[in-house]
């Protein structure tokens, strides 16, 4: 379909859903929905409902699964440590993520957006259901708008506005908890208010937040602030998969006429599609940035395609190269490249995470020391090693010359012992056979044990006499 065919149709539009012609906000009341895509996606919000509220609860090795604390710049995931000093993997992560959006999108399309992004989950599975329950449907919302400050706005208003709070509340201390942890948050809600007034602060900022998201901001988020909606544009090609009309069949739309025998197109112009729409566009005028992928419109359309007895399908998953060549999907080369690449990139981040550390150590020679010659057969190097623990248990380390027959000798120290979540220094001399000093410079290896297991191997330069 053309820009020509566009602007001669009423759907056309030169400014984003959520305005008017006039410029104002223009309120979207989006109609209930039923079919099969509907109840996929609310078995899969239920998943990740449940998920989202019960993770900051599961404990692995006496670690939480997941903590994001950015106020002590330690973060958990699969009960595994990264702190600051693990800001690498941090950053392969997020050339990782956005490689991952990019080719994502390429093939799928805003797939993510409407089956597994927070804004559409709790606004359309969550927010607007408590909607439909109390104040009913879009008509009889459009209805109560008309009868401000009667008892019957404020019952239905107030009580609406009221759950949305209690909702926002509950997921701002969810969120909290994955910033400072479960246990910190039990211990804020039972120690008195005046001792934890930032973080209460912050729980009531974030409860505000959610709440002016859900109850006003709204498709304001997908239309307008999120950056994802404007970058699929640039990443779209006409073998992306995404929630087209097929214009080709459905074009020209007329309504059904009784004892007329039917020469238009499949579409019987009965706005289905536009009043389940979230966002409130018209799917018709092909692939527009407000489109969040929520398959909404494609329930309606097939529900309307069963009623007058056409074949589902008008509006579907499909790219523009199918629709314009009637051409059935393919699974090309590049997407098949594209998907492998993809799951390289995730399987490469699960094994880097998994295989992460709990103890790191690093070692140097104490700087401005030479070699000390403690008798005729020995000569020492001091050293000083840092060890950072990044486990909530205690742990207890063994360190020995791992390449030389050396001997290793803590000062002040019988033991090396790293407290909880702690950074630990020692210093130590390593003495070796004058024999084995066979030059100015000679590389040594420290073996670092916890037990009978071998944790690190580290590599350092033992200095010895001038020969």
């Amino acid at each position: 379909m053309n820009l020509e065919d566009l602007q001669e149709g009423s759907g056309f539009r030169d400014r984003i859903s959520s305005v008017d012609e006039q410029g104002s906000r223009k309120w979207v009341y989006a109609s209930k929905v039923s079919g099969r895509f509907y109840k996929y996606r609310n078995y899969s919000s239920l998943v990740y409902l449940i998920l989202f509220f019960s993770i900051p609860f599961i404990w692995v090795h006496n670690q939480p699964l997941v903590l994001f604390n950015i106020l002590e710049g330690k973060f958990i995931l699969f009960s595994k440590i990264f702190w600051p000093n693990d800001f690498f993997i941090f950053a392969v992560s997020m050339i990782t993520f956005i490689i991952f959006i990019a080719l994502f999108t390429v093939i799928y399309g805003r797939l993510f957006c409407g089956w597994a992004c927070p804004q559409t989950i709790f606004m359309e599975m969550v927010f607007r259901k408590i909607e439909w329950m109390i104040e009913g449907s879009p008509g009889q919302q459009k209805l109560l708008q008309t009868k401000s400050w009667t008892s019957e706005w404020v019952i239905k208003k107030g009580l609406k506005h009221f759950v949305f709070l209690a909702f926002s509340f509950l997921i701002a201390n969810t969120f909290l908890a994955y910033i400072i942890g479960v246990d910190e948050l039990y211990k804020i809600i039972r120690e008195p208010i005046s001792q934890n007034i930032g973080l209460l602060s912050g729980l009531i900022v974030f409860t505000l937040l959610f709440y002016g998201v859900f109850a006003f901001v709204r498709d304001i988020i997908c239309t307008t602030v999120c950056p994802y909606g404007r970058l699929q544009s640039v990443l779209f090609d006409k073998d992306t998969m995404q929630i087209s009309y097929d214009y080709r069949r459905g074009e020209p739309r007329e309504r059904i006429h009784k004892n007329q025998q039917r020469t238009q197109g499949d579409c019987v112009d009965c706005l289905k599609c536009v009043q389940v729409c979230p966002t409130g566009i018209d799917i018709r005028n092909g692939v527009q940035m407000e489109c969040v992928g929520c398959t909404a419109c494609i329930d309606a359309c097939d529900e309307v395609m069963d009623k007058i007895g056409f074949n589902r399908g008008l509006i579907r998953y499909a790219s523009e190269n199918e629709i314009s060549q009637k051409t059935k999907f393919k699974f090309n080369n590049r997407m098949k490249a594209y998907t492998g690449l993809l799951f390289i990139l995730v399987l490469g981040m699960i094994v880097l995470i998994a295989t992460r550390n709990t103890i790191d150590a690093y070692v140097q020679r104490v700087p401005g020391q030479l070699y000390q010659e403690v008798s005729e057969s020995q000569l020492t190097n001091l050293y000083t090693i840092k060890f950072i623990n990044k486990s909530r248990d205690t742990q207890l380390l063994d360190l020995k010359v791992s390449n030389q027959e050396g001997m290793i000798q803590l000062i002040g120290n019988k033991n090396i012992k790293i407290n909880p979540e702690s950074v630990a220094e020692y210093e130590f001399f390593v003495g070796l056979p004058k024999n084995q000093v066979i030059k100015r410079s000679n590389e040594i290896k420290l073996n670092i044990f916890q037990g009978t297991e071998l944790l690190h191997t580290l590599k350092t330069n033992f200095l010895g006499p001038f020969k």
